[in-house]
Formats: structure tokens, C-alpha cells, sequence
């Protein structure tokens, strides 16, 4: 089967820190399944948080498995502090050593990355086309003038586990954010909205497909965090990411139910797959990878039917 040359595709991807091994696992399916490199065959990009980060390596070309093999590095050289002021800085490092001082121009797909303003408590969205700007498009500058690596900071600083991030822009000033899972863990219906309203698509034109980072039971874990998870700011930042990604695909499944959408986000309740956002352990995250392959596995008949890949 063909793709569908008319069609409009979406990549939404969730956030949800370490546990994005399992949104990648299924995207090494997804690129072999499509036969090309996925910036090729989707037409926008969106991401919140882990989700943007590997959306912004899928934009400028990246092949599936060295984003895999980067994020193998980057997530225990990140998660292995207990402090945030340390993880912080360690994603800062990170950041900058993978994306330099590229800028918005070096994409090769449209993008949205999902980010919260913290001082006016509303979304953030740093964009690479004016194709995608919601009026003002002559004061329009790809990602507010900020660095790919800036704008990642933003949509990851996911507080208290991570500080706040300040970023400088050009048309913006200097906001404090924090990530994007506080307005949209799921980006899904920040894409449909550019898509309809900037784009000018019908619904009938998008094929979307929204991947999660899938379900787990919490970890038993060592002293320090059980004592962590047990404070309300952590405990509370925790239900509210989780909250915001439910609360957006059930939205989409009543609002946009016309648009052809292949959601992907299983839930694994065994005992060996407990997990959470700050997962460093590496023999755990491989675990994570290939549930994602599994779980590709159990929508690939669908996929081919809605991409015609």
C-alpha cells in the first residue's frame, strides 16, 4: 500500500523523562516500517519534555538508532544525581554537547516544542515555520530566537525534580519556564491546532500518531526516594504529568474522533517493568526499549491501514 499523497502527518510524542526509551523503541519499528528516515514521511513534529528532545533529533535527520544510542548516555549521566540543581546542570551539559549552537534553521521538518511560561502560567510553543503561527506572523522568529538547545531546556525542566530554566529570546524577553507536561504531556492537540487553524487542513486530511511512554507501577526504591515520592511538591508534579497526558487523549478521542489517529502508550503492571521518570538504571531502560518494540507490534496492522506505509 501506498501513502496517501493528500494526507497531513502528525508525530506527537509524550513526555515523561527516562521512560522515553519506550517512545523510541517504537519508533526504531515505525522508520523500518516506513523505509526512510522519519522526518522524510511526517509533515510536523511535535514534542513535550523527553518527547521534544527526541522530536528535535527526528527533525534534523537523526536515524532512530543514534538517537537510541545517545539517549543510552545521556539518561544515566543525567538521572544518576539526587539533586536537581545537579540533574539540571548535567541536561544543560548534555544538551549543548548534542545540539551546539544550532539554531531553528537547521531543521528539516516543521516542529512545536512544548514548553510552560512560568510567569503568565500559559503554554509556550517554540516553532520552527511561520507556517504555524496563530496570527502576528510578521513579528514571527523561529523558536522566539532561542537555540534548539534552549528551547529543550525549557520544555524539560520538569520541576521540583529539575530547577527552572530562564530563557533569553528575541521577541519574548527573558521568561522563567518549566516543562511542558504542565500544559500538554501530550502535545497531540497543539499539533491538530496548528494544523487546522495555521495550516489551514481539513480533519479529514490528518493522520496522526501519538506516542506515550507507557504505564508502570511505581519502583520500590531506596530510602531517599521513597522519602522524595512522598513529599507533595514531587508527588503531586508526578500525578499532574500523568493527569495532563490522559486528560488530552480523552479530549481527542471525543473531540477529533473524524481525525484517523494511531495512539500508542500500553501499560505493563508487572513487577520486573516498575519504573518512574528518573530511571538510570541501564538494564532497566533496555527493558523499557523493547516494550516499545512490543507494543508496535500489536498496532502495525493498523498502522499500515491509516499510513499506507
Amino acid at each position: 500500500m501506498t501513502m496517501d499523497q493528500g494526507a497531513f502527518r502528525i508525530l506527537s510524542l509524550d513526555g515523561g523523562g527516562s521512560k522515553g526509551v519506550y517512545t523510541l523503541g517504537v519508533l526504531r519499528e515505525i522508520e523500518a516500517l516506513a523505509g526512510c528516515r522519519l522526518y522524510e514521511t511526517f509533515d510536523l513534529i511535535y514534542g513535550t519534555s523527553t518527547g521534544a528532545i527526541i522530536g528535535a533529533l527526528l527533525a534534523l535527520g537523526a536515524s532512530v538508532d543514534d538517537i537510541t544510542k545517545a539517549y543510552f548516555e545521556l539518561i544515566p549521566d543525567v538521572m544518576q544525581y539526587r539533586r536537581r540543581h545537579r540533574r539540571s546542570a548535567a541536561l544543560k551539559r548534555n544538551l549543548e554537547a548534542v545540539f551546539g549552537e544550532k539554531g531553528f534553521d537547521a531543521f528539516l521538518v516543521d516542529i512545536g516544542i512544548v514548553a510552560t511560561h512560568y510567569d503568565n502560567a500559559r503554554p509556550m510553543i517554540f516553532k520552527m515555520s511561520v507556517a504555524q503561527a496563530h496570527g502576528r506572523r510578521s513579528t514571527f522568529v523561529p523558536g522566539f530566537g532561542c537555540t534548539i538547545a534552549a528551547a529543550l531546556l525549557s520544555s524539560t525542566a520538569a520541576f521540583p525534580f529539575f530547577e527552572r530554566a530562564t530563557v533569553k529570546t528575541a521577541n519574548q524577553g527573558e521568561p522563567e519556564v518549566m516543562d511542558g507536561g504542565f500544559v500538554a504531556n501530550n502535545p497531540t492537540l497543539f499539533a491538530i491546532a496548528d494544523a487546522v487553524k495555521a495550516y489551514g487542513k481539513m480533519l479529514q486530511e490528518l493522520k496522526v500518531l501519538s506516542l506515550g511512554v507507557g504505564h508502570y507501577k511505581e519502583p520500590q526504591r531506596s530510602m531517599y526516594y521513597r522519602a522524595l515520592f512522598s513529599l507533595w511538591p514531587f508527588y503531586l508534579t508526578a500525578k499532574v504529568l500523568e493527569t495532563s497526558t490522559n486528560t488530552i487523549e480523552q479530549l481527542r478521542s471525543i473531540l477529533f474522533r473524524e481525525v484517523a489517529t494511531v495512539r500508542i502508550d500500553d501499560s505493563f503492571p508487572q513487577k520486573e517493568y516498575e519504573t518512574d521518570l528518573l530511571e538510570a538504571d541501564r538494564e532497566k531502560l533496555v527493558k523499557l526499549n523493547s516494550l516499545g518494540r512490543e507494543s508496535f507490534a500489536r498496532q502495525e496492522r493498523e498502522l499500515k491501514v491509516v499510513f499506507g506505509w
